[in-house]
């Protein structure tokens, strides 16, 4: 079968996903997140999850293999905050978006939820780098909605 890589994004794009940003520290101690809907639970027992990174990202080489990362699913709110860390260069974070967790990673404040996770290990996949995480800690908020994304744009529950 063949198709082009337009095509196939287009029909991937029909999958709804959440929207988190992946944060992390530099080795030069900055406080760094990226955007990114390519996240999935893995496993309860141990806990893993895990997401992907685009091989010639800006950011490749911070977030390819830190030790400690966390992963923040975005609230319908945050949407400016998605919209600002997926830019190529607007990687560091604001001081106000955010504070030091448990293990050193950036928390997202009033993020759903946040998975503070230690790498387990990282697998070359196509274009991308799969990265699984076992899971150190987590916080979540008991109310709020979704950052969706769908075909290509935000969209809410209704």
């Amino acid at each position: 079968m063949s198709f082009d890589a337009r095509e196939l994004r287009n029909a991937l794009g029909r999958f709804a996903t959440g929207v988190c940003v992946i944060t992390t520290v530099s080795d030069a101690q900055q406080a760094v997140g990226m955007t990114a809907n390519s996240f999935s639970s893995v496993s309860l027992d141990p806990p893993l999850l895990l997401w992907c990174l685009q091989n010639n990202s800006d950011v490749y080489d911070i977030f390819a293999r830190p030790r400690y990362f966390a992963v923040n699913i975005l609230s319908s709110e945050q949407q400016a905050h998605s919209n600002q860390y997926a830019k190529k260069g607007q990687h560091e974070l604001d001081a106000a978006h955010f504070h030091l967790g448990k293990y050193g990673s950036p928390v997202i404040r009033n993020a759903l939820a946040t998975f503070e996770c230690e790498l387990e290990v990282a697998h070359e996949g196509g274009d991308h780098l799969v990265i699984l995480g076992r899971v150190r800690e987590m916080h979540q908020r008991s109310t709020g909605e979704p950052l969706l994304f769908y075909s290509g744009g935000y969209h809410e529950l209704r």
